[in-house]
């Protein structure tokens, strides 16, 4: 009953977030530092990171016009640099009766949506910047989420072996048996879309009204004020994501944690009576941080990869998504590629700067790798 006990109160996640933010030491940060001034595909990584999230958290000071507003006048303009004909049926009189005519006009880009419209005149631009919400939010407490439950069950299984070993890795092995849409795509069947409206701090405190009613653009025009108060929170998505990736965490950590339990510095620690809630604390955690947190970064990229395939089937429980977008822009593939295509790029931009992120992570923690600018 002792290490059951012990394995129960470690499993508490609120100890695990306490024990990974004292986990990260002086020297861990100076090589990360190190890295960063070496590496030219880090500066990149971050850079792409730093526009995706500060577009994200401040989406209601950038982003031109409201994403959710129609106008069908301005349906299918194309993005800058770009043109588009379209055939127009009209009617006039020939020979004294009314005959049906058709003429092809060409629709040129404004500067005023960069980015052109889709098929119901909203703005791709303006989408696109209120759908990285959607994905980096899910991204990230997906991450922790899966983290939370992951590793301490892989550094207590990995720490004690034999029968808890045995069962946590059974548990995890069926997890793995199950392909990760089609199990998340069942509970999300299950749970249902337990969407929830959040409301947004800069449009209700009026931060965002006032900063945009001040702005003037040339030609004497205003800049929109009225944006979405609220933005839709997933909670089943950030749920089932995280459900389905922890048992990453965990294999990696157990990993770890059976290599480091055979240490010198943990067989000194338990021969002096330290408890073994005390050794994963202070010795198995810290030692076993590296591959977790290059992991960590892999997964936000996977699982923005994952939310998109879902609100591409429709299971996201909210309209501003990329993956959302994607699959509206499936109807005008012909006629308005980048109604598609826009929300696709910035998928794989993020998901490049998160990968380039997590390989700095990796070359400035792990001494034994060579990265871009030479071991740490």
């Amino acid at each position: 009953m002792g290490r059951l006990d012990t394995l129960l109160r470690y499993l508490n996640p609120w100890r695990l977030a306490r024990a990974l933010r004292s986990s990260v030491s002086p020297r861990t940060k100076r090589n990360l530092r190190r890295e960063f001034d070496r590496s030219l595909l880090a500066k990149l990584g971050v850079v792409l990171l730093v526009v995706v999230v500060g577009a994200a958290v401040f989406a209601p000071l950038v982003a031109p016009w409201n994403p959710t507003n129609q106008n069908l006048d301005n349906e299918q303009q194309p993005p800058l640099g770009f043109s588009r004909a379209e055939t127009q049926t009209g009617q006039e009189m020939v020979n004294g009766s009314l005959q049906l005519t058709n003429e092809t006009v060409v629709v040129d880009a404004t500067t005023a949506r960069p980015l052109g419209t889709d098929g119901l005149g909203r703005d791709m631009l303006s989408r696109v910047i209120y759908g990285a919400r959607t994905s980096l939010l899910v991204g990230l407490l997906g991450t922790t989420l899966a983290m939370l439950l992951g590793v301490p069950t892989g550094l207590v299984s990995g720490y004690y072996s034999g029968r808890v070993d045995d069962l946590l890795m059974r548990i995890a092995d069926v997890s793995l048996a199950f392909p990760s849409l089609v199990l998340a795509i069942a509970l999300v069947g299950l749970w249902g879309e337990a969407s929830v409206a959040v409301p947004d701090p800069l449009v209700v405190s009026g931060i965002a009204p006032a900063i945009r009613g001040a702005i003037s653009l040339p030609g004497g025009l205003t800049y929109p004020a009225g944006m979405p108060e609220t933005f839709t929170l997933p909670g089943t998505v950030i749920v089932v994501v995280g459900l389905v990736n922890w048992v990453w965490f965990a294999r990696v950590a157990r990993g770890e944690a059976l290599a480091v339990r055979e240490e010198e510095y943990v067989t000194a620690a338990e021969s002096l009576g330290a408890s073994d809630r005390f050794v994963i604390r202070k010795h198995v955690l810290p030692n076993s941080l590296t591959p977790i947190l290059v992991l960590a970064t892999i997964q936000v990229a996977a699982i923005i990869l994952l939310e998109s395939a879902l609100s591409f089937l429709g299971f996201s429980g909210t309209t501003l998504s990329w993956g959302f977008d994607i699959a509206q822009g499936r109807e005008y593939q012909t006629t308005a590629w980048w109604i598609a295509a826009m929300p696709g790029l910035a998928i794989v931009l993020t998901v490049i700067g998160i990968n380039l992120v997590g390989d700095w992570f990796r070359d400035a923690l792990d001494p034994g790798i060579e990265g871009e600018g030479g071991g740490v």
